[in-house]
């Protein structure tokens, strides 16, 4: 057993010499290699993050096996995946079950999960690296096959379902300096239109959430109309309210219909926020261990014809607040059995990618899983500027 440090660049080589739906098998092949590893399975959690689908790694001479869904509830994953700590335990044969986060960026892409005869803190810190190392390659490797998207899918999706997954960021939560952010989407039998977008610039953090008009591959439709009109605009340098203009005005062109959005750019260094609402539901903000309402000016939806000027307007962002933004399929019909506001405040302690699974499952179960409309909720937690002007210039 070789006992030495990962070698991070030989593995990361072997796995971009191998076809891109074996970057398991390459993890696994190393850490069988430099440990003995038994039994090495990559568990990716599904699309509406209530399962957990097994990717068991192929041996040389063997078929490759089938995925196999594992339910996330209450299971050791689930801890894994809270804590993003490894977890080791006996396996009943004298050897130790190790669970591992695979994450990227705050993302958590899943786990990896090995047996081990012998699991000193050497090997267990080097599993970790493994883990880590495998987070790149499949993102990096998930551009080139679809491996990752089917065993990601639980359940069969409709044409509406797949344009609409394919708007979203690729990465649901993402983790700075300065904020830690979350998403979640569940969407309606028959596809309500929603979407989130987010990006990261060097010094801003641009945040949208929409909703489309209408119903399945209409509503799905004029939703790929409107992001891409609204990144088009964003990565040509517009501010929120030119990203307002260029949507609507898209909208009216093509006469697809209409849609509320919410656009925000939130600077890193002081943590104000530019935003447009247009015809949206009003965020909620975690403040000093009070949920509110943040009572916005609200345009004309997108699309209306010869609506009033879009306003651009300001929110400012302290360390510690915690801001919500979501759809109406959160508060309407069913969902509106849902205390949103006592239920944001008992899980103010959660991580946001915790806090949207648990807001999301509680819609889903209030719905008892038959949704007459797209659920979306974004969560944002603001911890400000880790390095402030005053404070570089007291220390220089």
């Amino acid at each position: 057993m070789d006992g030495g440090d990962l070698e991070l660049g030989a593995l990361l080589a072997s796995a971009e010499a191998a076809p891109p739906g074996e970057s398991v098998d390459v993890v696994a092949h190393n850490l069988q290699k430099r440990f003995g590893a038994e039994r090495v399975s990559f568990l990716f959690l599904d699309l509406i993050g209530q399962q957990l689908v097994r990717l068991t790694a192929v041996t040389e001479g063997e078929a490759a096996q089938e995925t196999e869904p594992v339910d996330l509830h209450g299971s050791v994953y689930d801890a894994v995946l809270q804590s993003q700590r490894q977890h080791v335990e006996p396996d009943g044969l004298g050897g130790q079950r190790v669970i591992t986060p695979v994450s990227n960026r705050g993302d958590c892409i899943g786990v990896l999960e090995v047996t081990l005869q012998r699991a000193d803190d050497t090997v267990l810190r080097q599993v970790r690296e493994a883990a880590h190392a495998l987070a790149y390659i499949i993102v990096t490797d998930r551009r080139f096959t679809d491996l990752y998207h089917l065993t990601r899918r639980t359940t069969s999706a409709s044409l509406a379902a797949e344009i609409q997954h394919q708007l979203l960021p690729t990465a649901s939560s993402c983790e700075a300096a300065q904020f830690t952010l979350a998403a979640g989407l569940i969407p309606a039998d028959d596809i309500g239109g929603d979407t989130y977008d987010y990006t990261l610039d060097r010094d801003t953090l641009h945040l949208s959430i929409t909703d489309a008009m209408g119903h399945d591959t209409d509503s799905a439709l004029l939703a790929t109309l409107l992001i891409g009109a609204l990144r088009g605009a964003r990565r040509s340098g517009c501010d929120p309210l030119r990203q307002a203009e260029r949507a609507h005005q898209a909208l009216l062109k093509h006469n697809r219909g209409l849609a509320t959005g919410q656009l925000l750019c939130v600077r890193l260094d002081t943590g104000v926020c530019h935003l447009v609402n247009a015809g949206h539901p009003w965020p909620m903000r975690l403040r000093d261990g009070t949920v509110e309402e943040v009572r916005l000016g609200v345009n004309l939806p997108f699309g209306v014809p010869a609506p009033t000027p879009y306003r651009e307007q300001e929110l400012r962002l302290r360390p510690g607040d915690r801001l919500v933004l979501l759809t109406d399929g959160m508060q309407d019909r069913d969902a509106a059995a849902v205390d949103l506001a006592g239920l944001i405040h008992e899980t103010r302690e959660l991580h946001p990618r915790e806090a949207v699974r648990t807001l999301t499952a509680k819609v889903w179960e209030a719905c008892r899983g038959r949704l007459a409309d797209d659920a979306t909720v974004m969560i944002l937690d603001w911890h400000g500027d880790p390095h402030p002007a005053e404070d570089t210039d007291t220390a220089g």
